[in-house]
């Protein structure tokens, strides 16, 4: 009879989940224990770095990532960056160890007491089998709840569990199946329809869902066939529609009343793939202008529960859009060229504008460069002066929780070797990931990180402004040279002066991990 061990490497095999990102202690030895060859294990120093690189190799690749974790400590570890994973619906397996069971109740050192409960109500699904014979299907479980939910699930597993022998039924999870289907009925589908081709002046709103499910293009086929204006939704964490679009209005912008005058003259909204809305700044106003109808098509059921305003679909966008393209027979509607960029700000020597900067990215690297941004008091310079045209350009931390940034870039790299992959972050924000910098030099990644050194928390002397709160401690962080720490962790590293340094040193695609340091003025994320 096999172990459960055994058994839940071969279903783990068979999904595909074959490479694991985690951070081992003694608990989780037995489960990583005789690991079939196909395996990959990617350690990182620290478990929000594991959680972050899972996350972007996830979303990069599309398809669940089994991740594991220390018991209690390792997992309250990874929680802050499993905010992100959560709110960008990124299909994690969290797998944990757990003390031996008759350890869990007197609370030895390292038991994880109501093992399900900690990671609530941040996870989907979560639980601690009732014995050691459950664990495959329990396991199969977590791994079925991640891809329907498309939410970080959390196994928690007692480390005495996976010698035990497994029992006859633990083979039937090795080939389950499990789908859905999320087609609009007949009645649905006609609504729907009739709504969008009656509109007299629609608005399209596009969330980063798009993007994750494929659906870049067929987004694109959309809004030109409907000839309308097209907004990326307000918090954004992957770029659905190309940003130089001449119908492409920009990011929505995360408050109440701003987004409601960006919708005044249009009669209907259609928003396929967000929440409405992912606020941030509390700028209070009504939520939509008089006689404007919204419409909101998600596959997140509980997004479409919590919305405030407007009639929501729980549907697959992707069948919502091919359903419309369908209604509308009419050819695509000429859309002329898509929008210049203008010229670059500059700031007083020696510091770069981040405008030049980003000007120096686009102009030196390939169109299909991945990039994976932590710089959020840099946002409106980004957006004026990048061109991002294909699917998977862009990654943001979904819940604004740092330290997403380094290791999601990593992971975006190890999901995609092939393709150029860059992490512009924010001095402010490198130190949340750092670690994750050893894992690129491991694994020789072909990434480049161009870290932005303003020496402060930008966004947060923006917010600070905001909320009449200018003068607060802690804003400042003078002192560091992240080149020192790249080249400690093993990673190339270089300073540089100018603009004609910087696109010098980028035009060199990298056969390894590199840093770019770049000392750049204070700017606004808006």
């Amino acid at each position: 009879m096999p172990t459960v061990r055994r058994v839940a490497h071969d279903f783990l095999e068979r999904r595909g989940l074959t490479t694991v990102f985690g951070n081992p202690g003694s608990n989780e030895l037995p489960f990583l224990a005789d690991l079939p060859d196909g395996f990959r294990y990617v350690l990182g120093l620290h478990e929000g770095a594991v959680v972050g690189m899972a996350d972007g190799y996830a979303q990069a690749t599309g398809r669940p990532v089994l991740v594991n974790l220390h018991a209690a400590s390792g997992s309250g570890n990874a929680m802050g960056a499993l905010t992100n994973a959560v709110a960008a619906r990124t299909p994690l397996v969290v797998v944990a160890g757990q003390q031996v069971r008759p350890a869990i109740g007197p609370e030895a050192n390292l038991s994880n007491v109501d093992a399900p409960s900690l990671m609530k109500p941040l996870v989907g699904w979560a639980a601690e089998p009732a014995c050691a014979q459950d664990v495959p299907r329990a396991l199969a479980q977590a791994v079925f709840e991640a891809e329907l939910q498309r939410r970080p699930t959390y196994l928690s597993v007692p480390y005495d569990d996976w010698d035990v022998d497994a029992d006859d039924n633990a083979s039937a999870v090795l080939d389950r199946q499990v789908q859905r289907a999320a087609v609009p009925s007949g009645e649905q589908a006609r609504l729907l329809t009739e709504a969008v081709v009656t509109a007299r002046r629609p608005a399209l709103v596009l969330g980063g869902d798009i993007d994750t499910a494929g659906l870049f293009d067929d987004a694109v086929r959309l809004a030109e066939r409907l000839g309308c204006p097209v907004w990326a939704a307000p918090s954004l964490f992957r770029l659905p529609f190309p940003n130089r679009h001449p119908q492409f209005r920009g990011v929505l912008p995360a408050g109440i009343e701003p987004v409601s005058r960006a919708f005044e003259g249009h009669d209907l909204v259609l928003v396929l793939g967000a929440p409405v809305f992912r606020y941030h700044e509390y700028l209070p106003g009504r939520y939509l202008p008089e006689g404007t109808r919204l419409i909101q098509v998600t596959e997140d059921a509980s997004a479409a529960a919590r919305a405030p305003m407007g009639e929501a679909l729980v549907a697959e966008p992707g069948a919502v859009i091919d359903l419309l393209l369908k209604a509308l027979d009419a050819p695509n509607t000429p859309t002329g060229d898509y929008r210049s960029v203008p010229a670059p700000l500059t700031a007083e020597a020696p510091r770069l504008h981040p405008e030049e900067v980003f000007a120096a990215l686009r102009d030196e690297l390939p169109g299909d460069t991945a990039y994976v941004v932590e710089s959020t008091s840099t946002n409106s310079s980004w957006w004026r002066q990048m061109d991002l045209r294909r699917p998977g350009s862009y990654y943001f931390p979904a819940a604004g929780g740092l330290g997403f940034g380094l290791p999601g870039a990593v992971g975006v790299a190890l999901a995609q070797p092939d393709r150029p992959v860059v992490g512009v972050i924010g001095d402010g924000s490198a130190n949340y990931g750092i670690t994750a910098l050893w894992t690129a030099a491991q694994h020789r990644v072909p990434l480049t990180v161009v870290l932005l050194r303003n020496g402060t928390y930008g966004a947060l002397r923006w917010f600070g402004d905001l909320l009449g709160v200018p003068d607060a401690p802690g804003m400042d962080i003078p002192g560091l040279d992240f080149t020192r720490i790249a080249e400690g962790y093993g990673v190339a590293a270089q300073h540089v002066d100018g603009v004609a340094e910087l696109r010098a040193v980028l035009s060199q695609l990298p056969d390894g991990p590199r840093l770019i340091q770049v000392d750049t003025a204070l700017t606004t994320p808006s």
